[in-house]
């Protein structure tokens, strides 16, 4: 990464950097919802017939930075790693998957309803002794468990021998797959099995945007280890979560620990903490691991009759592994990875805003702009380096307005480095590349520059 206080002019002489400029008010939901939609990052879901309640909808750039975010887990968690492997398993299942993990029976939240207006409300979220914030009257109903799971028919007769769900987690075809997986890759314990997939809760509330949505994506893991290690296995992953989230831009202070009391605690969880963050609208989960013990693998053996259990070759033992899982929405890490990059900072122009976001999460990685869109020259080596880059990395080409403006059109989409042709180009093929964060302007070899680029991506990132 290039120094934060050293500029290098053309010729290879360090001069001072600009001084920082100061920092203006966190980021508000508002703003981050306003960027969200102008930029194209998350769009209301059919707004055009009014939008659809607990949907968002991802925009080009938010469908890159969804799918970065994937892909680091991805290879942090699976192929960094010679003791985990991957899963895609089905959105339906058989029935009796539910019915045997508990969730057509537990896979509840309480509701209450106001009976002046209808409306609804989680009864754990709201304070019973106010008046509802819909209509302004106190009148309560009681309060009854609401069981959150999306149901469908399968097939072409709706009945009940073709009911189906949606499912509301991603970890319970893990489960059920355990002895394929197993067997198929030779594993030994500890080891676990990764996956990430679409996942359905037909939530009483939701809101704060894309923290609490009917349809979301998450990322799990099961880690299969011996009864008896399962303590220490849980702080070591609480550890590396905590870790992987600093990483990738998310600061320390702003994230803290709970841990559930046993009356809180899912029915199957021996130990349950959450990674909380300090939303804009207070401080909740953002990850979640739990000790599920022998519960899941033992529930599916006994309703399927099928053994899911270990064989140790060397003591000859069968043993039903106990379960760490970390479970982590996609979404709501987006909008923590985005709420920790926004910026805003004054400058001659105004304000500046600016996406911190940590290289290999940008959208877009490189911005290739001409200094003069009516260069004929200008614009035919631009594209030419834009060609070259392009293949190897996610680029964008812009020629529209003064390049002061182009860079703050890249600088509110997070792109890390522009690179700017100018006249100088065209006499010794060097380009202007410009640091995002840093504002730093420093000439390369135009042919150097995908090299320089990969390099800056393996390169440790801290944000400013």
């Amino acid at each position: 990464m290039i120094p934060s206080q050293v500029m290098s002019t053309p010729t290879g002489t360090p001069t001072p950097a600009p001084n920082p400029t100061p920092k203006t008010a966190p980021v508000t939901m508002d703003k981050l919802v306003s960027l969200c939609k102008r930029r194209g990052f998350v769009f209301p879901s059919s707004e055009i017939y009014g939008g659809f309640n607990g949907v968002w909808d991802y925009g080009p750039l938010g469908t890159e930075l969804r799918s970065n975010l994937k892909q680091a887990w991805w290879r942090d968690f699976v192929h960094m790693r010679e003791d985990v492997v991957g899963l895609d398993s089905g959105i339906l299942a058989s029935p009796r998957v539910w019915e045997a993990s508990g969730h057509l029976k537990n896979f509840t939240d309480p509701m209450v309803e106001c009976r002046s207006c209808n409306a609804r409300y989680r009864a754990d979220q709201i304070d019973l002794s106010k008046n509802c914030a819909n209509c302004g009257k106190k009148d309560w109903s009681e309060i009854r468990q609401f069981n959150t799971m999306f149901k469908t028919f399968v097939g072409p007769v709706e009945d009940s021998a073709s009911v189906a769900y949606l499912r509301p987690e991603t970890c319970q075809a893990i489960f059920t797959n355990f002895k394929l997986v197993q067997g198929a890759m030779r594993k030994k314990l500890p080891f676990g099995i990764a996956q990430i997939g679409k996942a359905f809760r037909n939530e009483i509330t939701t809101g704060n945007f894309i923290f609490r949505l009917r349809e979301f994506e998450q990322m799990e893991l099961e880690y299969f280890v011996r009864p008896g290690e399962d303590e220490r296995a849980f702080e070591t992953w609480l550890e590396h979560d905590v870790n992987w989230l600093v990483k990738y831009g998310v600061r320390r202070e702003k994230l803290h620990l709970y841990e559930h009391p046993d009356e809180d605690r899912s029915f199957y969880s021996k130990r349950t903490v959450d990674i909380e963050y300090d939303f804009p609208f207070g401080r909740s989960e953002l990850w979640g691991l739990a000790n599920r013990t022998d519960y899941d693998l033992t529930q599916h053996s006994k309703s399927s009759g099928e053994e899911l259990e270990y064989f140790e070759e060397e003591t000859k033992e069968h043993v039903v592994p106990y379960v760490i899982e970390p479970s982590l929405g996609v979404d709501r890490l987006m909008l923590t990875v985005m709420l920790e990059a926004y910026e805003e900072q004054p400058d001659k122009d105004g304000i500046r805003t600016v996406m911190h976001f940590h290289p290999r999460l940008a959208p877009v990685k490189v911005a290739v702009l001409p200094l003069v869109k009516k260069d004929g020259a200008l614009v035919k080596k631009s594209r030419q380096i834009f060609d070259a880059l392009r293949g190897e990395l996610t680029v964008q080409y812009d020629e529209t307005s003064t390049v002061g403006r182009r860079y703050r059109r890249q600088d509110e989409i997070g792109t890390p480095w522009c690179v700017t042709v100018d006249g100088q180009t065209l006499e010794d093929n060097t380009v202007t590349v410009r640091d995002r964060d840093s504002m730093e302007q420093l000439r390369f070899p135009a042919e150097s520059l995908l090299d320089e680029f990969q390099r800056r991506l393996r390169e440790p990132w801290s944000r400013p």
